[in-house]
């Protein structure tokens, strides 16, 4: 259940804080739904994944990166935001909601700092097996940032659900 794949929408209120020269790492990529939306967007974005023999824990890019952008596996949701900042780089992490209250997490934000963009409506992922018939996440997520200088804890966004990057269309 950790290959949910987002969709384009759940990336538009978090595009005004990533600078548009940077080179993105999508870690995570699966199907490449993140990449696909931030080429489109005019972004330089190179995507890996495990399933393409680079890990995320053990593995370092060759390439020159300025921020990770990405939806990562929630079963390894704490062990990745730790390793995304001893990257020491800014990152995008969209995350459930709940990430705040857990105490692992906790003490990674009181350490390092994060941003949050909270989004005022759930995603609805791409699940696996299922597709967007299921009706996407049972919880809301957001995205957790290091980084990107927003300037507040806290950002209240909104978001318009479309089926893809082609169609707008709203639910």
């Amino acid at each position: 259940m950790d290959r949910c794949q987002t969709p384009w929408y759940a990336l538009d209120p978090l595009l005004e804080y990533v600078p548009n020269n940077w080179i993105i790492w999508e870690p995570a990529a699966g199907e490449n739904h993140i990449v696909n939306k931030l080429r489109l967007e005019k972004y330089q974005i190179i995507g890996t994944d495990l399933l393409t023999g680079e890990n995320f824990f053990d593995w370092t890019p060759s390439f020159t990166w300025s921020c990770q952008v990405t939806n990562p596996p929630y079963s390894v949701k704490f062990d990745w935001l730790k390793r995304s900042y001893e990257l020491g780089k800014p990152f995008a992490l969209l995350l459930p909601v709940e990430t705040v209250g857990a105490a692992k997490a906790q003490r990674l934000f009181n350490q390092y700092g994060i941003e949050v963009v909270l989004l005022d409506k759930r995603v609805n992922f791409k699940m696996p097996n299922k597709g967007y018939d299921s009706g996407g996440a049972q919880f809301p997520t957001a995205w957790f940032t290091w980084g990107l200088r927003i300037g507040r804890q806290l950002t209240f966004a909104k978001i318009t659900r479309y089926t893809d990057g082609q169609r707008r269309l709203a639910f």
